[in-house]
């Protein structure tokens, strides 16, 4: 009888198709197996996906052989099924069953891959004999699972017992810092094992992890082993185009890349998401980036990894980072085939959430339609696009899913919830969300502080701040003292400024002086700030030198003005800020051929203003307001209203701040000029849909791109007073309470 009849006669094997897959239903007929035949038969089903099937004949037959148990083991360990190694383990104790040299490698391999590194340890520890297998599993469990030190010590202490592997200096020099690197890259010298092109990549990411904290370094030492390899594989070409990106040369990874595929190497995913992300970091590379992104992207189309998650996600951000339009990275995402997961999906929302804040929130959106939690770093971003959207519902949307998912007790979620709602305009939530988180970390503090400075309300931050429980940081101070920059508290500010270093041990930086200088210079002490400025133990940064060319716009001081302006612009030669600020100065002066001139520099270098614009919510609809309302489709309707209520403003005290236009024309031209603004026309908006149910408790909310100039914002507290209603304003800088003819930064802004 041959054997393959014998083995048929043992066991009925039943094929059942369900749903396209093939499952084996073994029923035993006769335990009598022998370990050779037992052996291909459990290393048969563990190769083709049926490990549940292996463990169920395994322990139907009961028959424990090393080799078996070693097959097992192996499965386990590949799998990273633990808890059933542990049961397999177990049945070897229980049968008193010998673990000899090699079995009792498969048991260190398998509980280091599954983490449980201590018990792997104690085994080893008690191995009556060992090999240079049993060092470099345990000498990879530690690398696996983060224990470089460890890692170190048992690769320092198998020197003395055996020649390392290539397998064991690869584990140990993917855990080294660049010190342990070096001694082990001498040994490797020594030994010739640099020769080996899996220790020569080892090498090269080592040298290039080690070396992206020291802003020195150009990745040299990597290169050097690159060139000095006699045999690449495409594991060394992705090592070191991983290498140049992580020494923030990304020029050099393009450069490489291009190299690469001239030479006809073939690449993979790896190769193309780290391309990517070095095209993001290239900003100094004198070539359209744009341009070579489409080229990649038509490279990765081509070779069907376009239709990757990691490459779809990696050409979304390439795109965004580099310009590219944010609708057509939502599209590129979702022609992805296979599935997204929450990753991908958090992935995708990080990188519009800056550029397009909508456009995440839509993605976010589409996520939930699919089926797909978030989890608490996917709701961390979402509520960070929340802040910057025009409304505030969508905030209060994502605070009841977080709730409902149970992540109500997530520190860092209820600190961004203070902050997005802080920034939607309601501090009331972001004073309930503060008082019911009971953990309060260092940012919980911060993200109050700046919430109360946003809404001009300095003294609540500083009351808040004498509570404090955990120790502050730099950022504390930044946030207490823009609000008292924002109230207009120089003593309180300065004392706060002294109290950083003196108390705390907090040396001031850049930030810190800026709000000092924006401190002394909205109160009119430009000469205190100035001497501030010369005083900065660092160079004063483009923030010091808006703070000061915004006090001298303010308090009308052109010559210092000058100065400061022509530090932002050397800074920051295409920020229009200086030559807009440094425009508006001279045309209050009557100077109109300077403020020509200033004009014509931006033209020169090509520098444009940001146009003013405005939003405002109807009911579930954005409205957008550029100054003039030449787009809406309610143009001339908004015009009259707004007519109308500018006639009714003037008979209650509004007179057009006609020094502040640009231009020397006639002063009704100047005055037409302020009358259009987009959050005049807002406003008109607004009070045309007055009985709209958005604005629940009269509440009328705006939301600007830039500051408020000084005759909308003397427009808007007469407005309020005139049509009895709360006009929120919220410009680039802080928010704007309109009541009753007042407002809430008592005019000092």
């Amino acid at each position: 009888m041959s054997a393959l009849t014998r083995w048929r006669r043992r066991l009925r094997l039943t094929r059942i198709t369900s749903r396209g897959l093939c499952i084996f239903k073994l029923t035993v007929e006769n335990p009598g197996m022998s370990e050779a035949e037992m052996a291909r038969k459990l290393r048969t089903l563990c190769t083709q996906g049926h490990f549940r099937d292996a463990l169920s004949l395994f322990y139907s037959l009961n028959t424990p052989h090393s080799q078996v148990y070693a097959i097992l083991f192996h499965a386990c360990s590949r799998l990273g099924y633990l808890d059933e190694g542990r049961r397999l383990h177990q049945h070897m104790l229980d049968h008193n069953h010998e673990a000899g040299l090699y079995v009792s490698n498969h048991l260190i391999n398998m509980y280091a891959k599954c983490g449980c590194l201590d018990l792997a340890r104690k085994l080893f520890d008690k191995m009556p004999e060992r090999n240079i297998v049993s060092w470099t599993a345990l000498i990879t469990g530690y690398d696996q699972h983060g224990r470089p030190d460890d890692c170190f010590c048992l690769f320092s202490s198998l020197i003395a017992h055996h020649r390392p592997t290539e397998f064991a200096y690869a584990s140990v020099l993917s855990s080294c810092n660049r010190i342990r690197g070096q001694q082990v890259h001498a040994l490797a010298l020594k030994t010739s094992f640099d020769a080996y092109v899996y220790v020569a990549n080892a090498l090269i990411t080592m040298y290039s992890r080690s070396g992206c904290c020291d802003q020195n370094y150009d990745g040299n030492d990597a290169w050097f082993i690159f060139q000095a390899m006699s045999f690449r594989n495409l594991i060394s070409w992705n090592s070191m185009i991983a290498g140049f990106h992580l020494c923030g040369r990304g020029t050099k990874s393009l450069e490489l890349f291009s190299r690469m595929h001239f030479e006809g190497i073939g690449f993979d995913r790896a190769t193309l998401v780290t391309v990517l992300a070095s095209m993001c970091s290239c900003y100094d590379a004198d070539f359209d980036l744009l341009m070579h992104c489409y080229r990649l992207h038509c490279l990765a189309t081509k070779t069907g990894f376009a239709l990757k998650v990691e490459v779809a996600t990696a050409l979304v951000k390439a795109y965004s980072m580099l310009g590219g339009d944010a609708t057509d990275c939502r599209k590129l995402f979702l022609e992805i085939r296979g599935h997204r997961d929450v990753v991908s999906w958090t992935g995708i929302i990080t990188t519009c959430a800056e550029k397009d804040p909508e456009e995440a929130f839509l993605l976010f959106c589409q996520m939930r339609w699919e089926g797909v939690d978030p989890d608490r770093y996917t709701f961390s971003i979402v509520i960070k696009t929340c802040a910057s959207l025009a409304t505030g519902r969508h905030g209060s949307s994502i605070h009841a899913q977080i709730i409902k998912a149970g992540f109500q007790d997530d520190t860092v979620l209820a600190n961004a919830l203070i902050h997005a709602y802080a920034r939607c305009g309601s501090i009331s939530h972001s004073e309930k969300v503060f008082n019911s988180i009971m953990d309060r970390d260092t940012v919980s503090w911060n993200s109050m502080f700046k919430a109360y400075a946003l809404h001009g309300q300095a003294s609540e931050a500083l009351d808040l701040f004498a509570k404090m429980n955990v120790q502050p940081d730099a950022t504390t101070f930044v946030a207490l003292l823009s609000a008292c920059s924002h109230a207009g508290l120089v003593d309180q500010g300065t004392k706060i400024f002294k109290t950083m270093s003196e108390c705390y041990g907090i040396a001031p930086q850049c930030d810190h002086y800026a709000c000092m200088v924006d401190i002394l210079g909205r109160a009119g002490r430009l000469i205190e700030a100035e001497d501030l400025i010369n005083r900065m133990p660092m160079e004063p940064d483009s923030v010091v030198w808006s703070a000061l060319l915004g006090a001298c716009r303010k308090h009308n001081e052109p010559k210092l003005a000058e100065l400061a302006a022509a530090k932002l612009m050397n800074l920051e030669p295409k920020n229009s800020l200086g030559y807009v600020l440094m425009s508006n100065i001279y045309s209050s002066e009557g100077s109109f051929d300077d403020a020509a001139l200033i004009r014509k520099q931006m033209r020169g270098f090509r520098v444009r203003k940001n146009p003013g614009l405005s939003w405002i919510e109807i009911g579930n609809q954005v409205h957008e307001f550029a100054a003039g309302g030449q787009f809406h489709p309610q143009r001339d309707a908004i015009y009259a209203e707004l007519e109308v209520l500018i006639g009714q403003l003037k008979e209650i005290g509004y007179v057009p701040e006609i020094n502040l236009a640009l231009h020397d024309t006639e002063e009704e031209h100047k005055e037409e000029q302020l009358y259009y603004h987009s959050e005049k026309l807002a406003l008109a908006f607004a009070l045309m849909n007055a009985g709209n149910p958005c604005f629940g408790g009269g509440i009328i909310r705006i939301m600007k791109n830039i500051r408020i100039c000084v005759d909308c914002h003397n427009f808007m507290k007469l407005a309020s007073k005139y049509v009895q209603k709360e006009i929120l304003v919220r410009d680039a800088n802080r928010f704007h309470h309109f009541r009753d003819g007042l407002c809430s930064c008592i005019d000092y802004w």
